[in-house]
């Protein structure tokens, strides 16, 4: 068990370490650029990983309740350590375009010369992400390995499938990084952005209550007074989260299109 934990605790971190490495000394790149751009790698290969096995998980149990398949619990210790390493990522990501701003504004001191500020600054303004990931771990990884009671791999494996999302919202932000955002890639992948994250997160938990529905026999609107008390704060917590992503996800979508439109300044 513990195994898993730790191999997920040198893996994730490695990746990172290994591809920001690779960034600066083979192609060149900044320390900056690529911090960011290796953060965004490996959240895309641990989402490709998770939802690889929620295809695995959920082609393989019939019984959405009772089935039973190994790599639920053991994709879940591995994982569970990668959102502690994303927090400080992100935070690595957010303290060099600090730096950058303050290189640009002429600053070298205050809150660009300063981490403890710039931690500040990060958790007011990724406070939703950071609470995401800490509620992940603290709620998630217990309700997951210990209170469901070994039920309901099904639905775990769908839930890994919410993951499908992440390497499109990570090949945005990177195509924004390198200032890419009129290309033709940046459309089609802001399409598909917008067609996963709906399909994937907003009308994930939705889905667990009409699977369980129809397993049960019981109306749709009975089934949140039959699930355990850990499902439903789970999804009261999560899914407003997912619906608050995707509202700015199309206020992004909207504003590239009106900029698209607009005529070009002579």
């Amino acid at each position: 068990m513990w195994g898993l934990v730790a191999a997920g605790c040198v893996f994730f971190p490695g990746l990172f370490v290994l591809c920001k490495q690779t960034l600066k000394l083979w192609m060149g790149c900044r320390d900056g650029d690529a911090t960011m751009v290796s953060t965004r790698v490996v959240s895309s290969l641990q989402a490709i990983m998770a939802s690889s096995a929620g295809c695995v998980i959920v082609s393989s149990c019939r019984d959405v309740l009772e089935d039973r398949h190994w790599l639920t619990e053991a994709y879940i210790l591995f994982a569970t350590p990668y959102f502690a390493y994303d927090i400080y990522a992100m935070f690595l990501c957010y303290w060099h375009r600090l730096q950058v701003k303050g290189h640009e504004e002429g600053q070298v001191g205050g809150v660009v010369g300063s981490k403890r500020a710039a931690a500040v600054g990060y958790l007011r303004r990724e406070k939703l992400m950071v609470l995401h990931h800490v509620f992940m771990v603290a709620f998630c990884f217990p309700a997951s390995l210990l209170w469901r009671g070994g039920r309901g791999d099904y639905f775990q494996g769908v839930l890994f499938l919410a993951e499908l999302s992440t390497p499109c919202v990570c090949l945005t932000k990177v195509l924004i990084q390198f200032k890419k955002q009129h290309t033709l890639l940046h459309r089609v992948n802001g399409v598909l952005m917008l067609l996963l994250f709906f399909f994937c997160r907003v009308l994930l938990f939705p889905y667990l209550y009409f699977s369980y529905s129809r397993y049960a026999s019981v109306p749709l609107h009975l089934v949140p007074l039959l699930a355990p008390w850990q499902c439903n704060l789970g999804a009261a917590l999560l899914w407003p989260l997912q619906l608050y992503w995707f509202t700015l996800i199309c206020r992004g979508a909207l504003r590239g299109q009106r900029t698209g439109l607009e005529p070009e300044k002579t």
